[in-house]
């Protein structure tokens, strides 16, 4: 399927979805899982194909593990196949070995890995050749890159001789996902000490203990769904799944979607989502956040919000420079990402005031958003590069006005079935 249009709902939508599992649990769990010599049982595993990927290369026996476009499966496997001493040679598409993985190389080299690049220095493909522990068991990490980096060393700590003392430099960025590494850590029996004043975290060497761990439904999923109550003339939709202590960074939707207008209460088994007043503009920190940005961002337009966001320096590193890719798209929908601050600050305002006086551009025609017919020969259509969540965050823009979106089984990588889903609530064709 080359592409696929989203149609505003004919009807008040009224839905229970059952959303997917998360991908960054899932994930976690596997890699710890696995260094239990697969001892544990691990429930409601994701079936995004980052994680199935991860899944398949555990259980392989090959040289080579291609990763296909999944960063965290590539840092993760790369420091647990490198402290296993197993020989691989790490690979995956033209776009992953464009992702740098020097800092995450350099700190496994510190601890005795054997790893040598295939190409370009700094960056996939490259070679495991082995472990001999160093004697050194205290690593220097940036903290303001990827948090993915952290969370693959934290991982394999346990199992090191010495255990690993991780000092941080810089800024912290997604320091939720270090704490859900941590935590599912200690849910497999781990223990640790962190001084986030010293930026220092201390994991002792220690065995895990198998366990049996059921992973949540993931909330960067859910704020697709937050997305389309917003901007949905009438809606209420309970996602199935999620906790109010959830060990998700990107459950900080529920307090960013406040300023949306959206309103969350927690039930028995989730949270139902409804609508209430939403602000003019809103300042937002992404830095523990960062994969919400596209999704807020694309709503704001379409609501007629402002926003300013920081934290958002890693946008660029991840499938596609999203930064570059918001850019080119939000005016196709009527509006437009600011940068005020270089690569700091940023700031995403509709063309217009109101989305009730919104006019999406597209193909130089202006296409009033009240309009009862529309033209299908002349809707936005979004490119989504290779991304699922250019895809997922634009998708929502259809509540009120019909929107094209290209390669729409992008979404595979987190959320297969978000189409199937969100056909539950309008025509999707």
């Amino acid at each position: 399927m080359q592409a696929l249009t989203v149609y505003p709902p004919q009807q008040i939508i009224r839905a229970t979805i059952q959303l997917a599992a998360s991908k960054s649990e899932s994930n976690r769990a596997l890699i710890i899982n696995a260094l239990t010599h697969f001892k544990g049982e691990l429930e409601n595993v994701s079936a995004a194909r980052d994680t199935q990927t991860m899944l398949r290369l555990l259980q392989s026996s090959d040289s080579v593990a291609d990763v296909l476009d999944a960063g965290t499966t590539m840092r993760f496997l790369t420091a647990y196949f490198a402290v296993t001493g197993q020989l691989k040679t790490m690979t995956g598409t033209p776009r992953m070995c464009e992702r740098p993985i020097g800092i995450l190389v350099d700190a496994l080299r510190t601890l005795g890995v054997d790893i040598t690049y295939k190409g370009k220095e700094g960056y996939p493909p490259l070679a495991l050749n082995g472990f001999s522990y160093s004697g050194q068991n205290h690593v220097k990490i940036r903290g303001d890159v990827s948090s993915q980096y952290i969370s693959a060393l934290l991982m394999i700590a346990p199992t090191l001789p010495e255990g690993i003392t991780l000092e941080l430099t810089g800024e912290i960025g997604s320091r939720p996902y270090i704490e859900m590494t941590l935590q599912q850590m200690v849910a497999f029996g781990a223990t640790f000490e962190a001084n986030w004043d010293d930026k220092t975290i201390h994991v002792p060497t220690q065995k895990y203990i198998p366990t049996h761990y059921q992973v949540e439904s993931d909330w960067s999923g859910a704020s697709y769904w937050y997305s389309v109550v917003a901007l949905a003339e009438n809606a209420e939709v309970e996602l199935l799944g999620l906790k109010e202590n959830s060990l998700q960074g990107d459950s900080a939707i529920v307090q960013i979607m406040e300023n949306m207008g959206v309103k969350s209460t927690f039930t028995k088994g989730g949270v139902l989502l409804s609508k209430i007043t939403a602000k003019e503009a809103f300042e937002w920190d992404f830095t523990d956040c960062p994969d919400l940005a596209q999704t807020v961002a694309a709503c704001a337009v379409a609501k007629g919000i402002t926003v300013t966001m920081t934290g958002v320096e890693s946008l660029k590193i991840k499938e596609t420079d999203r930064i570059a890719a918001l850019q080119a798209e939000l005016p196709k929908i009527g509006g437009e990402l600011v940068e005020v601050i270089e690569s700091v600050k940023y700031v995403v305002r509709s063309l217009q005031s109101t989305v009730h006086s919104s006019r999406f551009k597209t193909g130089g025609v202006q296409l009033d958003t009240l309009h009862p017919t529309f033209d299908t020969h002349n809707l936005p259509l979004i490119d989504t590069y290779d991304d699922h969540r250019m895809a997922m965050a634009f998708a929502p823009v259809g509540m009120i006005h019909p929107i094209i979106i290209s390669e729409p089984h992008v979404v595979a990588k987190s959320y297969p079935s978000f189409w199937e889903d969100l056909k539950k609530v309008t025509t999707v064709e």
